[in-house]
C-alpha cells in the first residue's frame, strides 16, 4: 500500500524564558485603566491591539519575530514577516473565547503569560469543510492524530503557539479560581 498525506495544517510551538511576572503585572495594570474591547472574549478583558508598540513587551515581540522567521523558512515564504497587531487577554474564572479566525492575516498565535491547571486549553478545529459532513463509526480507543476533528493545546506558561490565521480556534472555560493571561497576535507578509 502506498500512503501519502496531503494538505496538512501545521501548528508550531516554542517554549521561551521571558519575564512573565512583569508581563502579568503590566497587563493587569493596563486592564484597570482601559475598558478594552469586546471581541470573542466572554467574561474576560481584551486590550487594544497596539501592544507590540509598547516598550514593556519588546522582549516578547523580539521572540515572536524570531519564531515567525523560523515559520516563514519552514513554509517556504518569501519576503519578511510583519507583526500587524498584538493584544492581551485576561480570562477571569468562568471566562472563555468563542470560536473564531483572524481575517486579513497570514499567521496568528498565542503566548501564555499566566496559566494554571483548568484555566482553559486552546482548541483548534479540523479546517476541511467536507470532513464535517460525515461521522463514520470508529474503532474503540484513541485514533491517530491525523484523524482528530479537534485538538486541545495545553495552556503552558512561557509557550508560543503559531498557526495559519484561517484555522478556527477557541479557548475553553477557565475553571480555575485565578485569571488566565495570554497575548494574541497576527503576522502578515511584507507587501501584503
Amino acid at each position: 500500500m502506498i500512503k501519502s498525506e496531503f494538505f496538512p495544517t501545521t501548528v508550531y510551538a516554542e517554549d521561551v524564558n521571558l519575564d512573565n511576572e512583569m508581563f502579568a503585572n503590566e497587563i493587569v495594570a493596563w486592564s484597570k485603566k482601559d475598558k478594552g474591547l469586546q471581541k470573542t472574549n466572554v467574561d474576560g478583558w481584551h486590550s487594544e491591539t497596539n501592544m507590540h508598540t509598547m516598550q514593556p513587551f519588546k522582549t516578547l515581540v523580539d521572540e515572536l519575530m524570531k519564531m515567525q522567521h523560523k515559520v516563514f523558512k519552514e513554509e517556504w515564504l518569501a519576503r519578511e514577516p510583519i507583526l500587524g497587531n498584538m493584544w492581551a487577554n485576561i480570562n477571569y474564572s468562568g471566562g472563555y473565547n468563542r470560536p473564531h479566525i483572524h481575517p486579513n492575516s497570514l499567521y496568528s498565535g498565542v503566548y501564555y503569560v499566566k496559566t494554571q491547571p483548568d484555566c482553559g486549553r486552546t482548541l483548534i478545529y479540523d479546517p476541511r469543510p467536507g470532513i464535517q459532513t460525515t461521522m463514520p463509526a470508529r474503532k474503540k480507543g484513541s485514533p491517530p492524530q491525523h484523524l482528530w476533528r479537534e485538538a486541545h493545546l495545553d495552556s503552558k506558561q512561557g509557550r508560543i503557539i503559531m498557526f495559519p490565521s484561517w484555522l478556527w480556534h477557541c479557548v475553553e472555560l477557565n475553571k480555575s479560581n485565578d485569571i488566565r493571561i495570554s497575548v494574541s497576535f497576527n503576522f502578515i507578509q511584507h507587501g501584503f
